[in-house]
């Protein structure tokens, strides 16, 4: 299991939750909801690694680029929190504003293996 490289991403990130849950609706109104599987919670993050130099831009995307190849998740801490979690990504951008300067967008996925 591969660890994200440890550089930070900038603010302003978004955390999205997308709870699994089947919902059936009577024709009164009413309605029935229950929660999906054991982890019926992942979570999503969309990160910004803003003005990274030539090197870490490059250490991220070749990262990204190999989970791409092996189908393999990775190991990151998000920013509020202290605990690892398994994740993949399933797609990234890289811009380059300036000279030497490199912005990568990332959305991480949180998934659940045994």
């Amino acid at each position: 299991m591969a660890n994200f490289p440890s550089i930070s991403p900038s603010f302003t990130i978004s955390k999205s939750s997308s709870p699994k849950t089947r919902v059936s609706s009577m024709g009164d109104g009413y309605e029935i909801r229950v929660n999906v599987g054991l982890n019926q919670n992942p979570k999503r993050w969309d990160l910004q690694f803003n003005y990274l130099t030539t090197t870490n831009a490059a250490t991220i995307e070749t990262f990204l680029d190999n989970r791409a190849l092996d189908g393999a998740t990775f190991n990151w801490t998000p920013p509020d929190t202290t605990t690892s979690y398994k994740w993949v990504c399933d797609s990234w951008q890289k811009e380059i504003p300036y000279p030497n300067r490199v912005n990568i967008t990332a959305s991480f996925r949180q998934v659940f293996e045994a």
